[in-house]
Order: C-alpha cells, then sequence, then structure tokens
C-alpha cells in the first residue's frame, strides 16, 4: 500500500531534476499527478511513468496558463490533494551590477510563479476540503551566499513569507502550505556549479551535495496525512549547511 493512494497532485517543474523525481515517487506511492513544465520534457516524464502522469506545458509565470493547468487537473481528477510548486531558475550578478532584466526574469518565475501556483492550489482545494501545498524555496532564502545570487535568494525569501501567509490563512479550511529550502542539489541544471564552486561540497558537515530524491522523500512525507500537523514550516535540506558556523 502505497502513502499517497488514491491521492492527486499537481508537480511544476516535472520534465527534469527535484520536479520529475518528486513526479517518479508520487507515482510509485500511488498517486496520480498532472507534471507540467515549460520546456516540453514533462512528455517525457509521463512516457516513462505511465498512465498515472498527465504531462500538460505551463509557463509558471503567466498566470492564464496556471489556471489551465488547475482547471486540467481538475478536469481529470476531480480532486487535487497536493500541490508542488517546484518550477524556478537560478541566476548570479553582483548586487552592484544586477540589471533589472535580470531581476524581473528570477522575479517572474521564482516568485511570481510560485505564488501563482500557490493562489491557484487554494482555490482547486477549498471546495474539496484542503490538502498539502509544498513550495520549493532554497537555503538563500535563510542565509547569504558568495555566489552573487542576491536576486534569486530574495524572491526565495518571499516564497517563505508568502507561504506562511497561506498556511495562516487557510490553515482552518484544511489547507497546509510548507517550504522546502534545498541546499546544493545535483540536477542537470546545478552539476557544473560543483566546479565553479567546490566549497559548496567541501564545506557541508555531510562533504556531498544532496540528490534530488532525497529532497522528493520530504515533499512526500509532507504531501502525507503523516504530516497532518505540519503547517507554515520552513524546513531547510541542505545535509546541516545553514547550521554551521563558515
Amino acid at each position: 500500500m502505497g502513502q499517497l493512494d488514491g491521492k492527486t497532485a499537481v508537480i511544476t517543474g516535472a520534465g527534469s531534476g527535484m520536479g520529475k523525481e518528486a513526479t517518479r515517487l508520487f507515482v510509485r506511492e500511488g498517486a496520480r499527478v498532472l507534471a507540467a513544465d515549460i520546456s516540453g520534457r514533462e512528455k517525457e516524464t509521463a512516457a516513462e511513468l505511465g498512465n498515472a502522469v498527465v504531462p500538460f506545458h505551463c509557463d509558471v509565470s503567466l498566470e492564464s496558463d496556471v489556471e489551465a493547468m488547475f482547471q486540467a487537473a481538475l478536469a481529470e481528477f476531480g480532486t487535487l490533494n497536493a500541490v508542488l510548486n517546484v518550477a524556478g531558475i537560478g541566476g548570479a550578478q553582483p548586487l552592484a551590477e544586477i540589471t533589472m532584466a535580470e531581476y524581473d526574469r528570477i522575479m517572474d518565475v521564482d516568485l511570481r510563479g510560485v505564488l501563482l501556483g500557490t493562489k491557484h492550489a487554494i482555490r482547486a482545494m477549498l471546495p474539496t476540503g484542503g490538502g498539502s501545498i509544498i513550495n520549493w524555496s532554497s537555503t538563500g532564502s535563510i542565509n547569504a551566499s558568495q555566489r552573487q545570487v542576491s536576486a534569486y535568494s530574495a524572491a526565495k525569501a518571499g516564497v517563505n513569507a508568502f507561504t506562511k501567509a497561506a498556511a495562516v490563512e487557510y490553515g482552518p479550511q484544511g489547507i497546509r502550505a510548507n517550504a522546502i529550502c534545498p541546499g546544493f542539489i545535483v540536477t542537470e541544471l546545478s552539476a557544473k556549479a560543483v566546479e565553479r564552486f567546490p566549497q559548496l561540497v567541501a564545506n557541508s558537515p555531510m562533504r556531498r551535495a544532496g540528490r534530488p530524491e532525497e529532497v522528493a522523500e520530504l515533499a512526500l512525507f509532507l504531501a502525507s496525512d503523516r504530516a497532518s500537523f505540519i503547517n507554515g514550516a520552513i524546513i531547510p535540506i541542505d545535509g546541516g549547511t545553514t547550521a554551521s558556523l563558515p
């Protein structure tokens, strides 16, 4: 018996990395998943994982796309139990040199996109008694980084703030909202950072980077009934990096 038998989920960023691993794990544990991505690789995820996955092309920075995504999920599943707002982008510029174009690019996806996913998840869940919203933040929202990611960190700090707001505003209606803060996790997009910033691994208390499936396991727990009293939490998953002094 799976931990998510009979449950349904929307997962953004499902074409690769942590979003794809979360989709894989949710399906393994019995859920049906609408797997969304902007890249087109959501179709590959669905082809690999079978009929439990419905692919959906979505630009999370566009409210019309996000609204259509949730309409498609409800049309397919009838109810919605969990939403994982994973989709995000990175970017690095020194704070004194950041352009407004770069700022807007990061904020549109990493803050606006997650906010829209949260907003429409709430609307989809309210009529059926609630659910679990899991937003992807970052340890960069907690501590500063030498990697010159100030705009990214600001966006993720915003994710933490409105995740707490969602937890407080909609907890009485059965909606739980929590944020996951991954540290350095090796994905297709982040692998090159090992070469540029070897100290990310060397300085970690566990002396290694994280794996996408390890983050997916945390999301699985938060989506399950075992996490029924966890609401408004901001949870680092970084091997202890944010707990240690430099």
